[in-house]
């Protein structure tokens, strides 16, 4: 854990991917005394929430609200408070406002919603693939929650071309570890099938899930 914590900037950029960084110190005696030589550094995203981003996270904070039967204002911050004990660490465990957060905790505050949508089949106006600033962690969530990525209904597997099962193998028998898949509900899974893979994927802009241990685990395909 670190002693004291300190404000820097960074004044230069290095092209080996080094940086040079001034701070200061509350108390130079003290420093030398402890003899200070190792720093644990945190880079803060200068960049600030878009507008996009800010409309995302309160259509979520309003699903979730009316599935709790409780005001938007307080399940925002209810929602920030267990954001910020379960997914921030260290110095970046701090309050934030959606006004002027950074971009980088608004995108992971955004994934937060989307899992907890996902985790306790909370009812939606829009698909939350929409929603998605990383629509591969939505993917994989949808996975491991056995939910269509597409629409939320009861999931399936489909194995993506290059990852298919040939024709007479046995399901059971063939290895699935790495193989690349979604999460479809059976509509939506007789729906690909009907189509170029590739056209569904740009219409959607999902893409699939490498399965690894837990996925073959939780849908007992052979590793």
């Amino acid at each position: 854990m670190p002693q004291e914590l300190v404000l820097g900037r960074i004044t230069d950029f290095r092209e080996n991917g080094s940086v040079i960084i001034e701070a200061g110190v509350p108390n130079l005696d003290r420093a030398i005394n402890r003899k200070y030589s190792k720093v644990l550094i945190a880079f803060k995203d200068g960049r600030r929430i878009s507008p996009e981003q800010r409309s995302k996270a309160y259509a979520l904070i309003k699903e979730i609200a009316e599935w709790m039967g409780d005001a938007p204002q307080a399940t925002k911050e209810t929602m920030k408070l267990e954001f910020r004990l379960n997914r921030m660490e260290g110095m970046a465990r701090r309050a934030f406002s959606l006004s002027d957060v950074d971009m980088n905790t608004a995108a992971d505050f955004i994934t937060y919603l989307i899992d907890f949508i996902v985790e306790n089949d909370i009812p939606t106006s829009e698909p939350l693939y929409r929603y998605a600033e990383d629509v591969g962690k939505y993917v994989y969530a949808c996975t491991m929650n056995k939910k269509c990525c597409l629409c939320g209904r009861p999931a399936e597997l489909h194995h993506c071309e290059g990852s298919r099962i040939g024709m007479g193998a046995d399901r059971k028998e063939v290895n699935h570890l790495g193989r690349s898949v979604l999460p479809l509900c059976r509509e939506h899974h007789d729906r690909i099938h009907q189509q170029p893979e590739r056209i569904f994927f740009e219409k959607t802009h999902l893409i699939p899930v490498t399965a690894d241990k837990a996925v073959c685990r939780l849908y007992r395909l052979k590793e």
